[in-house]
């Protein structure tokens, strides 16, 4: 497996740090993913779990959306599409009747929407509100950066699991 992600930058301010960090998780896991058939990215992992590839994509579109839009950008959840039916956990499940590409856009809608969110905000110490605690920017971007590290780790071992490949 060779990755072509963006390098974050070395020398930068916190915003353009947390934001080059957070890219270089995201476009791990679309490294991760990238080759591999719609049925291969629906495989789980060992039963009885239900890990896979394509539910770590839409588990990430889910987390994206409430923690950028809801809470960072206090949108209403159920304008930010996170009124499904299965709530938090409806992600891991029925992967093997989601659509592969529809899942794909709309991770990438997702963390589309997430760098406007971030590149509108005056600044890192914008906050906002999720059931009671106020979170800032950076502690949501530093957040997001730890999210995806450890699914990312997931991806891994999926990853290795299907054909064998493996990388950073």
């Amino acid at each position: 497996m060779e990755g072509n992600r963006p390098e974050p930058p070395q020398q930068a301010d916190e915003r353009a740090t947390l934001a080059g960090f957070l890219d270089w998780q995201r476009a791990t896991l679309a490294w991760k993913c990238e080759g591999l058939t719609d049925p291969q990215l629906r495989e789980r992992a060992i039963p009885p779990s239900s890990l896979s590839l394509l539910g770590l994509v839409r588990h990430l579109t889910r987390v994206e959306r409430s923690w950028f839009r809801v809470v960072a950008g206090g949108e209403d959840a159920a304008a930010a599409g996170l009124g499904e039916p299965g709530g938090r956990e409806a992600a891991w499940h029925d992967v093997d009747t989601a659509d592969v590409a529809v899942a794909f856009a709309d991770w990438r809608d997702a963390c589309d929407e997430s760098r406007a969110v971030v590149a509108a905000a005056p600044s890192l110490d914008v906050t906002g509100d999720d059931e009671g605690e106020r979170f800032s920017l950076r502690w949501i971007m530093a957040h997001m950066i730890e999210e995806y590290a450890r699914h990312n780790g997931h991806a891994d071992v999926l990853r290795e699991r299907i054909d064998g490949a493996t990388g950073e």
